[in-house]
Formats: C-alpha cells, sequence, structure tokens
C-alpha cells in the first residue's frame, strides 16, 4: 500500500507517495536513514501508477518516494506553460521542504528531462541519476515521429497492463494539459543539459524501445564524466513495468559501485 500527500513549492501543487517502511515526509524523515532515498518521477500524461512496480522493489532496500507533478495524475493543473527547468526546480524544492535531502532521481521518459534539472537545480542534494528511456532521441525530433514511435512501441512492445495503465492517465491528464506540456519536452535539449551534470548517471533502456533507441542512448551515456548504459531484455519503453526486477537489480548494482567523488 502508498501512502500519499501534496507537496507545494513556488505556488504549485503536486504529490508524493511512499510505502511502509519508508519515513514518512517531513522534518524527520532526512534524519530517518543514512542512505540516499530514490525519487522516481513520470513522464508525459502519466502517474506513479506504471513505476508502482519499481517502487516496490526498491523500496525493499531504500527509501523510496514516487511524486506526481502538477497537471498530472488528478493534481492542480498551473495557470501558465512550464518549462522543464519549472518542473525541476519544483521537485528539488518541494523535497527539501518535504526532509529529502539526499537521494537518487530515476526519471522515466520525460522524467528524464525533469530529472536532469532538478539535478541542475539542486546538485548538493541529488546523488546519483538513473535515465530510463530518455526523450527526445535525435531520430523522432518532430510530433509526428515521436508519436509513431509511442504508437510503434504501445503496438508492438508493451503488455495490455501497461498500455491500459498509460492510456487511462492520458485521459486523467486531458488533452488541454498534455499539449501544454508536448512541445516543452520536444524543444528541451537532453544532451546539452545532461552535460552540465556532474554525478554519476545510468541511462536504461528495454532493449526493444522504439522510443528511445540504443545509440542515442548510448551516446547520452557519454556526455557526462561518470555514464554508464545497461539495457533490459525483452522490454520496450515501459520497461520498469514490464520488467521491475530486472530494473531495480540494475539500478541496486550501478548505486553500490563507488563515484569518482567518493
Amino acid at each position: 500500500m502508498l501512502h500519499s500527500a501534496d507537496m507545494e513549492a513556488n505556488g504549485f501543487t503536486g504529490r508524493i507517495l511512499w510505502a511502509d517502511g519508508t519515513p514518512a515526509p517531513g522534518p524527520d524523515a532526512a534524519g530517518a536513514s543514512m542512505a540516499p532515498a530514490y525519487i522516481l518521477i513520470h513522464g508525459i500524461g502519466v502517474s506513479h501508477r506504471y513505476l508502482r512496480r519499481l517502487h516496490g522493489e526498491l523500496a525493499a532496500v531504500a527509501p523510496t518516494y514516487s511524486l506526481e507533478l502538477p497537471g498530472f495524475a488528478g493534481t492542480p493543473r498551473p495557470e501558465r506553460q512550464l518549462s522543464v527547468a519549472d518542473y525541476g526546480a519544483f521537485i528539488a524544492q518541494a523535497l527539501k521542504a518535504s526532509g529529502i535531502a539526499s537521494y537518487i532521481l530515476v526519471g522515466h521518459s520525460m522524467g528524464v528531462q525533469f530529472a536532469i534539472e532538478a539535478a541542475l537545480y539542486a546538485p548538493g542534494q541529488a546523488q546519483r541519476l538513473v535515465l530510463m528511456g530518455p526523450v527526445v532521441d535525435s531520430r523522432h525530433r518532430t510530433v509526428v515521429r515521436q508519436g509513431m514511435a509511442l504508437f510503434l512501441d504501445a503496438l508492438l512492445r508493451e503488455s495490455p497492463g501497461s498500455n491500459w495503465l498509460v492510456l487511462s492517465d492520458y485521459f486523467r491528464c486531458g488533452p488541454r494539459w498534455y499539449f501544454t506540456v508536448l512541445p516543452v519536452m520536444m524543444a528541451y535539449p537532453t544532451e546539452r543539459r545532461l552535460a552540465g551534470i556532474n554525478v554519476p548517471v545510468l541511462v536504461l533502456r528495454g532493449d526493444n524501445d522504439q522510443v528511445a533507441g540504443a545509440d542515442w542512448s548510448l551516446q547520452l551515456s557519454r556526455a557526462v564524466p561518470e555514464g554508464s548504459f545497461a539495457e533490459i531484455q525483452h522490454a520496450g519503453h515501459v520497461v520498469q513495468h514490464l520488467r521491475p526486477r530486472q530494473v531495480a537489480d540494475a539500478i541496486k548494482s550501478w548505486a553500490a559501485l563507488p563515484s569518482a567523488a567518493s
């Protein structure tokens, strides 16, 4: 069972979720564990639900929180379009206000962009980054190509369960907010912004991912001083839902490696 609470920063409201065994957000959360917490960040239009299986795997070994960002998953929609940097600032400030001061950011799809900006905003708080199925692949720099990649992935690579989670969350988000955020995602310079990250980064994809290709993902892993690359077999874009244990094992093994800074 996941517990939830609203989280606020800069006049925007989102939601944070955690399981039994993870300290509730608040002033005492920081002192409850010496290990960095895992922070799971969803992509455009969706919610924590397609991250829930991965959340359970990671929560068994470390404090783990899933976020639902402003405008998504039934949270209040902002009155203006937000940039990726706005979302990154929201994440960093809201986590700090929740007593969570040291963490590993785990973003999926557009959540990769949010994670990068949160780490750039608060470099002392983000210890590592996990970038799952990063967008926007250099092969898909138009809305038509990106949409086709998502369609083919859903048709050929995903399970009915993962497709249902994603599509039902899209309806919850609503077309107005989805298409408000879409051009922001498409215009974000992932490679250039990632180059400013100085903590270890793991780029992870399903080996059948139609959205985040192998060449693109490998290129991103090489854009940082401490980049790693991993593929999960027999999975598409929503790799964390279909193969949660394998994804969690890859993340945990990588997180246990020493960094150059240490």
